[in-house]
Formats: C-alpha cells, structure tokens, sequence
C-alpha cells in the first residue's frame, strides 16, 4: 500500500487518519510513538488523529507498553477496532449459496453454505439468501457494506443483471433491490470470476501476481484478467467472458477422440455441442465444460462395459470429479480429453494476453496436479512458451473471499478516508 499523509486544513486531518488506520490495520497494537514515526507525523498530530478516530469508535487506548526496553514512562498502545464493524461476501452460483461475515480487518467471523436444488426460480433464491443472510449475520447490528458475486454478465454501478443463463430468474435488479431492503446497507454486484479474481491476489498463493489470467471452471467458463496489476473489465464489463471463445476448427471433432465415445453422438460430430448450444453454453464451454465431463465419463464407463459405474457418473458433475480424486480410469480418461481442448483455450489466452501465471478454479479445481499435468502435457507441442499453470488454493472460497475484499475496500474508501492502495 502506498501511504498518504498530508499537511493542514480538514482534508489534511482526513487523509493523516486514514494513514493512521492503514497503519494499525497492520498490527495488533502500536504506541503513539511508533505510529508517529512509521507514518511519518508528528506525535501531536497523530494523538489529534487518533482523539478523533477513538471518537467514532474506531480506534481503542489500551495498557501501558510495559515490554518497552525505553526508559521513562511506558508509553500507551492503541489498536484498531476491527469489531467496530462488519462486512458480508456472498457468492451465487447454479450449486450453491454461500455467505460469509468478517469483521474489519478482513477475518471472517461467520459463514454459511446451502446447496440449490435444480433449476431454481429467482423468488426461491432470494428468499434463502435473505434467510441465510440474517441467520449469518444475527450477531452484529453493525453491518457496514455487501458485496455478491454472481455468474454472468453484471452492471456494477447500477447492480443490474444484464445476462445470466446458468440462473436466468435473478436477471434484472431482483438481487440488488431485495438485498438492499433486507440487509440495511449498500449492496454491490459484480461478475463472479471477477471477484475471485480479486480473492486470487489477497489470499492466494501468488498475492502479487500483476499479470495473470484466473479462469473458472465448472459447468460453465469464464476468466477473470489482471494486467499491469489492475482487474480488465473489458468495454462491456464481460471481457473473460471465453466460454464464448471458438477455437475448434469445422470438422475437428471427428479427430477428436471424446467426440464419438459411448455412440453418445451418433452420426453428428457436433450433436452435443449443438445440443448444449441450446442451454445457453458458448462454444468452448460446450466442449470443455461440466455437462460434457459427465457426458464423456459416463460415454467411457459404457464403453468399458460398467453400467453401475456409468449411472453413477452421470449423476453430474460433482460424482465425476469425486471419481477423479479417486483415480477412476473412466473419470481420468474424460479429464484428459477435455484437458486436451482446454489447452487450446489457454493457447490463445497465451497469444493474445501472454500472462505471466494461469490460475485454475472453480469445481475443476478439486482435480489438482492430475489436471495441471494433462493440460500441461497438450501444451507441450505449442510454438509459444505457455504461462505457469496453478491451481487456485481458494477453491470453493474464492468468490465470497473475493466479495469480502470488495467490502472492505468500499469501507476504506467510504468510511477511513483516502487510502491510497
């Protein structure tokens, strides 16, 4: 974070205490002395400061700093109240709903998840977020800003659903207007990956990443694209949206070795993706995604003369990532497939963007390294020198980390003043 500080009139009072606060965020406690000296400022401007900030309930005097090896009178710590207030992430998405409430300085203090049943109506969605909402959050009456991450195309400035074919009953303001009401506090929408896109660079494993791709895999695809340290948005605010993405040459799948299997496609190399077509899905969605991993897994089990096995896997697709955890050779095979297509995808991310690091989440994400050495071994023969390849260590998480972390820097830039990030 670079810091600002800042000398007379009030804009110099609000910009010091919000150095102040960026400061004590940091640490657990801090003596004035030391707070003065890290950010910069005289003592007395920071005990005006901090006089001010104790006022609004933001800050906290405690016991003398009796550990000091100073001599004189131990100085007073003070500390941040991350209590003071709270945030709320929630992720929307065809599986599930989850919700998450954390104070502050970014620790969650409570968190929920309700699986969805098929095909949903909007009213029914609301409803048990609502619900889960005010059950999460019934131990604070302090709730300061929310932030959703749903799938699809959003308008974050008005919150309106443009597109959503996975949950086509929130399009609209249903989400916004509803949440508001019930939650008493700003409520802000934006894509899903775009907010776990955000969650990859504070939580995740590559925290400082300023160029990377993080693509979410699931039933349907989307990316989520950081360039020179700041999140893409594209033109239309979908720019990742590659489930849209046609890389498969006219006639392609005939030499593709998931195209016929089972007989599921019958004379038509194309049937499935045509028939997906139909739900919504884009053209890379619909060779890669998850309604083609049960497909292909279900295809290689029938194949292989398991019927029981078949059954199983085409229960959807979380039956079949759970047969690759356990190194099923039908679910394997059907991983390897469609890891082949996905390279294809990922080259022409590496030709247009040339990122630094590709990011792996989304349910896809519980393959782990079986998954990343298959795509990396269909990479191999590319002219390009592919981008490292990772899996996303928020997993299931990312979204409404991802939402948290919007919250909270909606509250730094609303409630604590001009910090500059």
């Amino acid at each position: 974070m670079e810091q600002l500080v800042a000398a007379g009139t009030h804009f110099m009072r609000e910009v010091n205490a919000a150095a102040i606060l960026g400061r004590l965020r940091a640490e657990p406690s801090m003596s004035v002395s030391a707070l003065a000296k890290a950010v910069g400022l005289s003592r007395q401007a920071v005990s005006r400061a901090l006089n001010a900030l104790a006022e609004e309930g933001l800050v906290e005097f405690g016991s003398l700093d009796r550990d000091s090896s100073r001599a004189g009178r131990p100085a007073q710590l003070v500390r941040f109240r991350a209590e003071a207030g709270q945030v709320l992430g929630i992720s929307i998405s065809p599986q599930d709903l989850r919700v998450a409430v954390a104070d502050l300085a970014g620790t969650v203090t409570a968190r929920d998840v309700v699986k969805l049943g098929a095909h949903p109506d909007g009213e029914e969605i609301v409803e048990t977020l609502v619900a889960m909402v005010r059950r999460t959050a019934a131990a604070t009456d302090a709730l300061w800003f929310a932030s959703v991450g749903v799938s699809g195309i959003v308008d974050p400035a008005t919150g309106v659903i443009k597109l959503i074919p996975s949950l086509p009953g929130l399009a609209g303001d249903l989400l916004v207007r509803r949440l508001g009401a019930a939650l008493g506090c700003p409520v802000y929408l934006d894509n899903d990956v775009k907010l776990a896109t955000q969650s990859e660079r504070w939580r995740g494993a590559e925290q400082r990443e300023d160029s990377l791709v993080m693509l979410h895999w699931g039933e349907r695809i989307g990316a989520g694209i950081v360039l020179n340290g700041e999140l893409y948005r594209g033109a239309s605010n979908d720019a990742g949206d590659v489930g849209f993405l046609d890389v498969f040459a006219a006639g392609q799948a005939e030499h593709d070795p998931g195209a016929f299997a089972g007989g599921q496609a019958g004379h038509d190399p194309d049937a499935f993706a045509d028939g997906q077509a139909e739900h919504g899905l884009g053209p890379f969605e619909s060779r890669v995604g998850g309604a083609e991993i049960v497909r292909l897994a279900r295809s290689f089990a029938e194949r292989d003369g398991d019927a029981a096995l078949a059954a199983t896997l085409a229960a959807g697709l979380d039956a079949v990532l759970d047969a690759v955890v356990d190194g099923v050779p039908a679910a394997l095979e059907a991983i390897d497939v469609v890891a082949g297509r996905f390279a294809k995808g990922v080259a022409a991310i590496r030709a247009i963007l040339d990122p630094r690091l590709v990011v792996i989440g989304g349910p896809l994400a519980r393959c782990g390294q079986p998954l990343l050495d298959a795509i990396n071994r269909h990479l191999a023969g590319q002219l390009l020198e592919p981008p490292a390849l990772e899996i996303s260590t928020l997993r299931e998480d990312a979204v409404v980390q991802g939402a948290l972390r919007h919250s909270l820097d909606e509250v730094e830039l609303t409630r604590f003043g001009p910090v500059r990030r």
